[in-house]
């Protein structure tokens, strides 16, 4: 824990709270910096290079732009919120990570980039950020379950809503 105490359920809600915030921030800053950027940081992380088994790497939505732009956006917010900046990098960082894993997967399953899994789109975007601080904030599974739950009800209604707001070009 940041304080090295004992921490109180009201002060632990505000921190659960804080940690589902910031891990919808990692998830969300590429999709606003697409709406925002335009082209500029566009380039896919995987070059366009094709595996053997005939599918993209992580395909075209994986872009530099947004594995820069989350972990620093991430940041900032981390340290609004009254966190250090350092834990917002992290979580940025590993919402990436899982963003990474969950297209790589989907591309090994035959599946269109951008296309929709349930699940597979949300919980390890959600996890491994959480399982990254985990130990800083002595996080139990439960703790990490209930906020893992809360961004995939949080994500899935937020994306609905950026589509209808034009920002999203699907609404998942």
């Amino acid at each position: 824990m940041l304080d090295g105490g004992l921490i109180n359920p009201v002060a632990m809600l505000a921190l659960e709270l804080r940690l589902l915030l910031l891990v919808l921030i990692a998830n969300g800053a590429p999709i606003i910096a697409t709406a925002v950027c335009g082209t500029w940081g566009a380039q896919p992380l995987d070059g366009g290079r094709v595996l053997a088994d005939g599918h993209r790497l992580l395909g075209d939505a994986k872009t530099w732009r947004g594995v820069v732009l989350a972990p620093l956006v991430t940041g900032l917010a981390a340290a609004l919120f009254g966190l250090p900046a350092g834990v917002g990098v992290v979580i940025g960082l590993a919402a990436m990570l899982g963003d990474l894993l969950s297209s790589f997967v989907k591309r090994r399953l035959g599946m269109a980039s951008s296309s929709m899994a349930f699940g597979l789109d949300q919980i390890p975007e959600a996890w491994l950020p959480l399982l990254a601080v985990s130990s800083l904030f002595e996080l139990t599974g439960s703790v990490i379950a209930g906020i893992v739950a809360g961004f995939i009800v949080l994500e899935l209604a937020l994306s609905r809503l950026l589509y209808w707001l034009g920002i999203r070009k699907r609404p998942y």
